[in-house]
C-alpha cells in the first residue's frame, strides 16, 4: 500500500493548489458572462469569449502534451498557473481602468486557454508521479470532489464579490492561481528517469499517441461520446443563465442555481469509488440522466428550479470522469501520459469552442427554455446511439 493519501504531502499540495485555483475559476466562470451581458446586453458575446478560450486551449493542447512529456512537469505546472494568475490580474486592471472591452476579454481568454492547455496534462502527469497506482482511483475521486466543492462555493461567492466591485472577482482569481503555483513549486514533483533515445519530431510523438488511442476501440468510442456530450452539455450553460434572468432572477439567484453543480458533484465524488459499473454502461446511464435533466430544467417551476436537475446531473458526472481517468492511468504508458491526455482531451473537446456561441445564440433567438429542450433532446438521442455502440473496456496496448 504505501503512504495514505491524507499523509502524501506532494499530493495534498497539488490538491490544495487545485482547490483554490478552481474556486477562482468557478467564480469568474459565472462573473465573466454576467459582466459582459451587463456591459453589452448580448448573450452571444459571452459565448464568443468562452469559445475563444476553448479554441485556444484546443489548439495548444497537442504541443503542450508533447512538451509536458519532455519538460520538467513540476516546473511546467508552476509556470502555467503563474501565467493564469497574471492573466486574471490583467483583466482586473482592465476592469478597474475602464478598458474592459470585449476584445480585451477575448485576448485574455486566449492567453488563459493556452496556459490551461499546459496545466491539464502537467497536473495529470504530476499526480501519476506522486500517487501509487493502487491509490489513483481514490486520488481521482478526491480531485473530482475538490472541483465540485469549488463549484458550490464559487458561483455565489463570485456573485457576492461582483456586487462588491466589478474587478474584485478577478483580483481574487489572480490570488488563487498564485497560491496554486506556489503549491506546485513546493510539491517538488520528481523528474522522469532519463531516457537515452533520440529526440523525435513533435509530429511523430503526436502521431504515436493518436495511433495508440485509436487502437483502443472502447476508449476511442468513449472519447467520441464525450465529444458530443461536451458540445451539448457546454452549450446548455448560457441558456440556464438566460432562463434564470427570464424568470426574474438576479446574479445571486444565478449563483445559487449554478451551485447545484457543485453540491451534486460532491455527492457523486463520494459515491464514485463505489461504482463498479463498466465505463461503457456507465456512460449510457450518464447520457440518459444528462438528457432528461437538461430537458427538465425548462419546466415552469420557478427561478431556482434548475438547481435540482443541475445537481442531479452533477451526481453522475464524477462517476464517469473517475472511471475513465482510472482507465487511462491503467492503460497509458507513463512516457506517453502527457501526449495521450492531450490527444484524448482534444478529441473530446474539439467542438467545445462552438458550444458557448451555440448556446448563447439559441438562448437569444428562442429563449432559455426552448434552448434547453433542444439540447436535452440531442443528448437523449446520443444516449440511444451509444447504447448500440462498442464502449467496452479496451485491452492494454503498449506499443
Amino acid at each position: 500500500m504505501g503512504v495514505p493519501l491524507r499523509k502524501n504531502v506532494q499530493f495534498q499540495l497539488l490538491w490544495f493548489g487545485g482547490a483554490v485555483s478552481q474556486l477562482g475559476t468557478t467564480m469568474t466562470t459565472l462573473v465573466t458572462p454576467l459582466l459582459i451581458v451587463a456591459l453589452t446586453g448580448s448573450y452571444l458575446l459571452p459565448g464568443v469569449v468562452a469559445g475563444a478560450r476553448a479554441a485556444a486551449l484546443l489548439l495548444a493542447l497537442m504541443p503542450a502534451g508533447v512538451w509536458v512529456d519532455r519538460w520538467d512537469r513540476g516546473r511546467t505546472l508552476f509556470w502555467s498557473q503563474a501565467g493564469q494568475a497574471l492573466t486574471a490580474a490583467a483583466l482586473a486592471v482592465a476592469v478597474l481602468t475602464g478598458h474592459a472591452y470585449v476584445a480585451v476579454f477575448v485576448v485574455l481568454a486566449v492567453v488563459d486557454g493556452v496556459c490551461t492547455a499546459f496545466t491539464g496534462p502537467a497536473r495529470t502527469s504530476a499526480i501519476q508521479a506522486v500517487v501509487p497506482p493502487d491509490q489513483l482511483g481514490t486520488a481521482y475521486a478526491q480531485e473530482e470532489a475538490r472541483g465540485h466543492a469549488a463549484r458550490v462555493a464559487g458561483p455565489p461567492l463570485g456573485a457576492l464579490l461582483l456586487a462588491a466591485g466589478r474587478a474584485v472577482p478577478f483580483v481574487a482569481d489572480a490570488l488563487t492561481f498564485a497560491a496554486a503555483a506556489i503549491c506546485a513549486w513546493f510539491a517538488k514533483i520528481p523528474a522522469r528517469a532519463e531516457r537515452h533515445e533520440p529526440r523525435r519530431r513533435m509530429r511523430q510523438d503526436v502521431r504515436d499517441a493518436a495511433r495508440w488511442l485509436w487502437r483502443q476501440t472502447g476508449l476511442r468510442n468513449l472519447t467520441i461520446v464525450f465529444l458530443v456530450l461536451n458540445l451539448f452539455g457546454g452549450a446548455s450553460m448560457l441558456p440556464v443563465l438566460a432562463l434564470v434572468a427570464e424568470r426574474g432572477g438576479d446574479g445571486l439567484d444565478t449563483g445559487a442555481v449554478i451551485a447545484g453543480i457543485g453540491i451534486g458533484g460532491i455527492v457523486g465524488s463520494l459515491l464514485s469509488p463505489r461504482v463498479t459499473l463498466a465505463p461503457g454502461k456507465l456512460m449510457v446511464a450518464v447520457l440518459v440522466v444528462f438528457g432528461t435533466c437538461t430537458t427538465a430544467m425548462a419546466l415552469p417551476f420557478g427561478v431556482l428550479w434548475p438547481f435540482v436537475p443541475l445537481a442531479v446531473t452533477a451526481v453522475v458526472t464524477p462517476m464517469i470522469n473517475v472511471a475513465v481517468s482510472a482507465l487511462h492511468s491503467r492503460l497509458v504508458p507513463e512516457d506517453m501520459m502527457g501526449r495521450v491526455d492531450a490527444v484524448s482531451t482534444l478529441a473530446s473537446r474539439v467542438l467545445t469552442p462552438l458550444a458557448p456561441a451555440l448556446g448563447g445564440f439559441l438562448a437569444g433567438a428562442a429563449g432559455g427554455a426552448a434552448a434547453l429542450l433542444a439540447f436535452g433532446a440531442a443528448i437523449l438521442v446520443t444516449a440511444l446511439v451509444a447504447a448500440f455502440t462498442d464502449l467496452g473496456t479496451p485491452a492494454p496496448h503498449r506499443s
